[in-house]
């Protein structure tokens, strides 16, 4: 991973790479920012930045032996740490260590739902358990295999319970040419002793023009569609290669009928829907819920006179002006929360067909019948 293939965080970029000119490589750093900006790819290129045999002035070669096992992430000295789904009280990193590499390589900017579902995890708890903070301390007491640094980077150590811990002494003072780099989304859920013992490199969200040019540039989106994806994103790349996705799985005419079938209250029409969306697989229903919240939150700029704001393709900015004169906020929060629910319990594997019934019952009252709903319950 070089520093050319991220996106944005220009300026980031330019502070670690003097850190390493000016050879004030802090031992123990915490890249910090919102999930999807791109703070893991970050913290590997900078990594592989150190490590190049033949590094230019502003990035790694890409072409040394280093650099070559760094893009596969195979280099003997470069450790990684995450949040697991233990089966076994002995289960480490390592031992989902080939999962870990093929999705990463798959999508630098993943999240921890997508890291869930590659493990198949279901409804275990994602932590980084104390076997894996000793094997974290027998690696890196050992001497590094190619002579440079030994680097372990921690993505998201806000899953270290108490047992972190266990990791204070060699983090305050660890080996020679050894570097922390941990990778969190979240300040307030890391152990205060760790946090204490790290300097902190921010990185902040994209910007929408980094998002935009990144489809554009990458996948060849014109610019009409990047736009509002990138827009809608709200500076997470993963989110904005989700919406690209949808466009071509056509959510918006999916979910514009469901609406329609729930505003006319069209009973077999809706049956019909639950079967149909029930078959879809967790991840295209998620990302159907996703891109209808999306909608919501559009349909709520207009019924607060903010159109200007709107940034849609053509086809669904019609749609968010006409339904949005037939409803008024209190309707476009109630029906926007019921989606946000319905994600949740998608996430934790509700039944698909009872929860996509459920809530379509919940849309006819919300703009059939007027009625607001107080909560909801799913079986899961």
């Amino acid at each position: 991973m070089q520093f050319a293939d991220i996106v944005g965080q220009q300026e980031v970029k330019a502070s670690l790479i003097q850190t390493v000119k000016s050879g004030r490589i802090s031992h123990a750093q915490l890249f910090l920012g919102p999930e999807g900006n791109g703070s893991l790819p970050l913290a590997l290129a900078y990594a592989q930045y150190i490590s190049c045999e033949d590094p230019s002035a502003d990035d790694s070669c890409g072409q040394c032996p280093s650099c070559r096992k760094y893009s596969k992430l195979v280099h003997p000295d470069l450790h990684f740490s995450y949040p697991f789904f233990a089966s076994h009280r002995e289960d480490t990193a390592v031992t989902f260590i080939e999962e870990w590499r093929q999705a990463f390589l798959a999508n630098p900017y993943l999240n921890l739902d997508e890291w869930r579902s590659r493990l198949h995890a279901d409804n275990k708890q994602a932590n980084i358990n104390i076997a894996e903070c000793h094997q974290i301390i027998k690696k890196l007491s050992l001497k590094p295999f190619e002579g440079g640094y030994k680097v372990l980077i921690m993505w998201l150590p806000e899953y270290l319970d108490k047992e972190g811990n266990t990791l204070l002494k060699i983090i305050e003072e660890p080996p020679h040419k050894t570097l922390f780099l941990l990778v969190a989304q979240s300040q307030e859920q890391i152990l205060n002793t760790i946090l204490s013992r790290t300097q902190l490199v921010k990185t902040g969200r994209l910007s929408d023009t980094d998002i935009e040019t990144f489809l554009m540039e990458k996948y060849q989106t014109a610019a009409e569609k990047a736009r509002p994806i990138a827009y809608l994103a709200e500076g997470n790349l993963n989110t904005a290669l989700q919406l690209l996705k949808e466009e071509t799985n056509n959510n918006f005419e999916m979910f514009s009928d469901w609406f329609r079938m729930c505003f006319a209250n069209r009973g077999s029409q809706l049956i019909d829907f639950v079967e149909t969306a029930a078959k879809m697989g967790r991840e295209n229903q998620k990302n159907f819920l996703r891109y209808g919240m999306n909608l919501l939150r559009e349909c709520l700029l207009v019924l607060s006179d903010a159109q200007q704001l709107v940034n849609l393709p053509p086809a669904e900015k019609d749609f968010v002006e006409k339904f949005s004169s037939s409803i008024n906020p209190a309707k476009a929060e109630a029906l926007y929360n019921e989606l946000e629910k319905a994600h949740y319990h998608i996430e934790r594997n509700a039944n698909p067909k009872i929860l996509f019934l459920d809530v379509s019952l919940l849309f006819v009252k919300i703009l059939k019948f007027n009625t607001l709903p107080q909560g909801t319950h799913y079986i899961i």
